[in-house]
């Protein structure tokens, strides 16, 4: 089986720009026409990860991507500056992913999405995005993002496989130091920086979340998901970190489900 990493998929129906440099752009994929023609759909959005590294971009999620459009949801996956990307330094990835998610409701709606059922969703890298995203109306005074936000737009946040903990990362070295260079050094180095980007150490977000993680996960040990406590786990056995984004995966009925919402709140 094709690793879904390189495995090809159509491209997108749309590519609209929710910002002025080339990475502010969000790939649409639409349902069967039919689907639409019945009334509007549900809307998930996906937050690739990549460990914030720029060599990841949003390409390896059009299988997942491709395959929602086919279950009958309006699809957006949008780009971000990763690491080292932004003239404005470290904030530059969390700017975009608040731009694009406040905007993307509005670019969506007008091709059938119901913008009362959106789901945002992330893997990996994109996991600790949306969980951010999420919890920004719980950031501190004086941070960058100024607020207050009353309100997600979400409906429900699923983490897939996400790095829901700065901090771990930062202790486990995962991705090879991959936090410290998003975030120009560790915890203890930039703890201010810690304090407004780390979902672990905000308030918990005002809309249900559900944290989805393959047992057999070696790249974002379980262990992450299982100390985040602002959520509901659902643990996959058998599944690794990539199975969580690929529609050839044993695990995948159960991601789909759960992106669905009949398994936000039940057992795992």
């Amino acid at each position: 089986m094709t690793s879904v990493l390189d495995r090809p998929s159509p491209a997108p129906d749309l590519t609209v720009p929710y910002g002025t440099r080339p990475e502010h752009v969000i790939d649409l994929r639409l349902p069967p026409s039919a689907r639409r023609q019945a009334g509007r759909v549900p809307l998930i959005v996906l937050v690739h990860g990549g460990f914030w590294r720029p060599a990841y971009d949003r390409r390896h999620l059009g299988p997942m991507a491709d395959a929602l459009a086919a279950a009958g949801y309006v699809v957006a996956v949008p780009e971000y500056r990763r690491a080292g990307m932004a003239e404005e330094g470290w904030t530059g990835p969390f700017n975009d992913i608040a731009a694009a998610l406040d905007r993307i409701g509005d670019i969506a709606a007008p091709h059938g999405a119901d913008i009362s059922r959106i789901t945002w969703a992330g893997h990996s890298a994109g996991g600790h995005l949306v969980l951010w995203a999420a919890a920004r109306p719980g950031l501190p005074a004086g941070s960058p993002w100024p607020g207050p936000w009353s309100l997600c737009p979400a409906a429900h946040v699923v983490s897939l496989a996400g790095c829901s903990s700065l901090r771990l990362c930062a202790e486990w070295n995962l991705g090879s130091g991959a936090v410290r260079l998003l975030m120009g050094g560790g915890p203890d180095d930039v703890p201010e920086r810690y304090a407004v980007a780390d979902p672990a150490a905000l308030p918990a977000p005002p809309v249900p979340v559900t944290l989805v993680h393959g047992i057999d996960d070696d790249t974002v040990p379980l262990l992450m998901s299982q100390e985040f406590t602002a959520g509901h786990l659902v643990e996959i056995p058998g599944a690794g970190h990539f199975d969580l984004i690929d529609p050839q995966s044993r695990a995948w009925p159960r991601v789909l489900s759960v992106l669905a919402g009949t398994r936000s709140q039940g057992s795992p």
